[in-house]
């Protein structure tokens, strides 16, 4: 183990369980994450459900939320995947050391960066632990140098051969290689001259773009042009690798939230499967997703969840209220909570968050009874999240809104990016509700301690 990864420590799940388990979510020191374990669970089986729909294997991004009891969650849906990604060395090692591994909870391992070469030493290490346990790691490349340090290292150890997906761009320009470019054919190429030591196990994209569908069709869209992307390169690679017996199929792993939504509507998901089949061939199809444990504004914007599958909410204070203050004349108001609290990411939808409860002063009267449906998530609250800084954020109030903040308000906010926000956190307060009782009196059950780090 790094011993960047050996010294890093954590708050006492322990010590918080015996600090906060048991009050209600009213007493919270605020900024305060705060995770419905119930959504979580439902979200979990429904993205399980929609890759078993298309009989596809599902591999769990666990990015989002980076907790030892988050994978539970993901792993309890699926009925044989073990299989997780990972962004950070550090969420790896943290996975083997919470046990997940020993246990069986995980099995498969992929560290979805395109390898850094400076780092082959640790991940050799961490390759290691994994075999002793009788699980993978697989790996992403996209460039062959890549594979080219990536084959000395395994001679130099006498290792084992890496397994890796190569990492192709279905046009979101942030990772990978186009098929059939030359950059694309050398890096194949190079695969081939280190076949010895660098086993090609299938190819990997992400529509990170998909993030902007607007309706199921939009997404189904950015799903074709993943499984197009991913059988054209499948494609390619057949032609340069000759099939034997021993050879196994090409895992081609596609998706995002989004695109990995489509399967659930039938109509959709009829016509993406039939392009999915006549396109694929014998390859294996895995979907992976990660931000569906959670949700947040920016899946909301793409008209493919509901309110009520939003799994998280940040509570903060009202500090101060400005009447008329804004641009157009609308109330203004100050909370305790800003980017470092909630992230600076934007979405369609407008701010960087809504107020989706109010809960007044101690003996106050509410402005505005709680909705009753989705875990108490009122969209039409009325007061956005505006403007942000490091430690301020500025409500302003909707033109329809009538709901008053006073000093010492507690309000409920869900953010644009569910992944970001949940990373500024230290722990998150867990709740277990079907949202038929009142938010702010919900009672503590659990405490989920992050991994931090990379």
């Amino acid at each position: 183990m790094d011993t960047t990864v050996a010294l890093t420590t954590l708050p006492s799940k322990a010590a918080l369980i015996n600090a906060f388990v048991g009050k209600k979510v009213s007493s919270l020191r605020t900024p305060a994450f705060v995770v419905n374990k119930a959504i979580v669970t439902k979200n979990c089986a429904e993205m399980q459900e929609n890759a078993s729909r298309w009989g596809a294997r599902f591999r769990a991004h666990i990015k989002t939320h980076k907790t030892a009891e988050g994978v539970r969650h993901q792993m309890a849906a699926s009925d044989s995947d073990r299989a997780i990604v990972v962004s950070t060395l550090m969420e790896a090692w943290q996975v083997i050391k919470t046990g997940l591994v020993k246990d069986g909870t995980v099995k498969d391992i992929l560290f979805g960066f395109p390898t850094p070469v400076t780092k082959i030493p640790e991940i050799l290490a961490l390759k290691n632990e994994l075999n002793g346990h009788g699980s993978s790691l697989r790996l992403i490349v996209d460039h062959p140098e890549q594979v080219s340090k990536l084959q000395a290292y395994a001679q130099a150890n006498r290792a084992s051969p890496w397994s890796v997906f190569v990492k192709v761009d279905p046009g979101y320009k942030r990772a990978g290689v186009v098929p059939g470019s030359l950059h694309f054919l050398d890096l194949l190429q190079s695969i081939q001259d280190a076949s010895s030591t660098v086993e090609l196990y299938g190819f990997y994209c992400h529509a990170g773009n998909s993030y902007g569908s607007k309706s199921l069709n939009e997404a189904s869209s950015f799903l074709t042009d993943e499984i197009k992307t991913v059988s054209e390169a499948a494609r390619i690679a057949s032609s340069r690798f000759v099939a034997t017996n021993d050879r196994k199929p090409f895992v081609l792993s596609v998706g995002s939230t989004p695109t990995a939504h489509v399967p659930s509507d039938a109509s959709e998901s009829e016509t993406a499967l039939a392009e999915l089949r006549s396109a694929m061939g014998n390859n294996v199809l895995e979907l992976h997703a990660g931000n569906y444990i959670f949700h947040d504004l920016q899946q909301l914007a793409t008209s493919l969840i509901s309110p009520s599958s939003i799994a998280f909410r940040v509570l903060a204070t009202v500090v101060s209220v400005y009447p008329g203050r804004g641009p157009h004349g609308e109330d203004e108001a100050l909370v305790d909570v800003g980017g470092i609290g909630l992230s600076k990411d934007t979405g369609p939808m407008e701010g960087y968050g809504k107020v989706v409860a109010i809960f007044p002063p101690e003996g106050g009267q509410n402005p505005r009874p709680p909705n009753k449906d989705g875990w108490l998530l009122d969209m039409d609250c009325g007061w956005t999240l505006a403007r942000i800084s490091q430690e301020h954020g500025i409500l302003r109030q909707g033109s329809g809104g009538s709901a008053k903040l006073t000093v010492g308000s507690v309000v409920s906010i869900v953010g644009q990016h569910a992944c970001l926000i949940a990373a500024n956190h230290p722990w998150y307060y867990v709740v277990d509700s079907d949202g038929q009782g009142d938010a702010k009196d919900e009672e503590i059950v659990d405490i989920w301690v992050p991994w931090k780090g990379w």
